[in-house]
């Protein structure tokens, strides 16, 4: 077997609870983005153009829609003999008796994959990541630096860096990015306004001692665990700066505004020049008709989708496959998932609908127009809202919500189960 020089293994398994029903049936990594594609495909777009050829995902939350997604890797050209993306789920054997345990974990209960392919370097990242990125920048100032461990990082406003990974580098490259001498693992005080981007490159020998000596910890996880272990033990570690957009999209608010980010003349996320991809198989999208406008229906600053139906209007939002906005709606803000049925005279602001849910006539979701800083409304999937029914801003559907449990008002900030 011809040896790849890099082994990418990606996190991909969890389900984030901050985007509440959005991941009640699927990973994070899984969950609809853009009106066509998935959040794993930033991942996968970035590894197909840097030449990255095998690749490994890692997950174990409600695998079924990102397994369906990734099917044979072809969208992303990993089909071949020395190419190929493999989906490693967890496993029982003689020694190994329960889920991952975390990142670090994960990866180290799969370490008989990796050696099977023995790389020169091994790519750590995330599956849940919004970005542009040519690894192979990252890998070739990890050569040069001849680092243990290479980490890429973005610079965060300081009120919001606290959530994450920070570094604190010297100046050995400028702007390309430096030795690392201190890492916090989300600080209660900001220390750094370098953020980790949960992208590691590592020399093989290095994690594969990182890995064995965590087993004895009690926390398995990249961040809090194995970055501190490596600093003790005074191991080379370099920061790589990112100087491009990176969409976390932990948050309802933060998927929303990554997604409101796609519109507009000159859109901060192109995907076109990103060279995204994404399988257009899954959900059947390849084989939907043109989208419909008919006569009374208007479209502004949005991206409809095919088999979309607009017979009203269509405002700075984004629509997947399938929805149909009946006569006399307006959906404006929002961003509404495969096969969402809008009836006559709804009104939606500022919402975001997972898959196969239907509006009766004259419903209201969301904020009034003019409460442009109204928080998001969103709506699990698999509903059915009878006509006339009011849904305030900032309210939480549950799926499959029993018709015979909708009130005529909810209001805003509930959570409907």
């Amino acid at each position: 077997m011809l040896k790849p020089s890099i082994q990418a293994m990606i996190l991909a398994g969890s389900r984030v609870d901050e985007l509440n029903v959005l991941t009640h049936y699927r990973p994070k990594s899984a969950v609809p983005f853009g009106g066509f594609c998935r959040v794993i495909d930033f991942a996968l777009s970035n590894l197909m153009h840097s030449g990255i050829e095998s690749i490994a995902i890692l997950s174990q939350y409600r695998s079924y829609s990102l397994i369906n997604h990734i099917g044979t890797g072809a969208a992303w050209d990993m089909i071949g003999r020395y190419r190929g993306i493999s989906i490693l789920p967890p496993f029982k054997d003689r020694t190994h008796g329960d889920w991952y345990r975390g990142s670090a974990d994960a990866v180290y209960k799969n370490l008989d994959f990796i050696h099977y392919h023995d790389p020169e370097e091994i790519l750590v990242l995330s599956g849940d990541h919004i970005y542009q990125m040519d690894y192979r920048e990252l890998i070739h100032y990890h050569r040069e630096k001849d680092a243990d461990l290479t980490m890429a990082f973005v610079e965060v406003p300081l009120g919001a860096v606290r959530r994450f990974g920070q570094a604190a580098m010297d100046d050995e490259d400028g702007e390309r990015g430096g030795r690392v001498y201190r890492y916090w693992e989300k600080p209660e005080e900001p220390r750094s306004s370098w953020a980790s981007m949960t992208i590691m490159c590592f020399r093989p020998r290095v994690l594969y001692r990182a890995l064995a000596e965590n087993q004895g910890m009690d926390s398995f996880e990249f961040g809090r665990d194995i970055i501190p272990l490596l600093m003790a033990q005074g191991a080379r570690i370099y920061g790589f700066k990112h100087r491009g957009y990176w969409g976390y999209t932990r948050t309802v608010d933060e998927y929303w505004q990554a997604n409101m980010d796609l519109l507009g003349e000159t859109p901060v996320i192109d995907l076109e020049q990103w060279g995204l991809r994404t399988n257009l198989e899954h959900r059947g999208i390849r084989d939907c008709q043109p989208a419909l406008i008919r006569d009374q229906g208007q479209i502004l600053n949005s991206l409809v989708y095919n088999g979309c139906v607009i017979e009203g209007e269509v405002r700075n939002s984004i629509l997947f496959p399938g929805v149909t906005v009946g006569p006399g709606a307006v959906v404006e803000n929002s961003v509404l998932f495969f096969n969402n049925t809008v009836g006559p005279g709804c009104y939606l602001n500022k919402v975001v609908a997972d898959v196969n849910t239907s509006y009766g006539s004259g419903v209201r979701v969301g904020g009034e127009p003019e409460e442009a800083t109204a928080p998001v409304t969103v709506v699990g999937w698999n509903n059915q809202i009878p006509n006339g029914t009011s849904v305030g801003p900032g309210a939480t559907i549950f799926p499959r919500v029993g018709v015979d449990h909708w009130p005529a008002v909810v209001e805003a900030g509930r959570i409907l189960e």
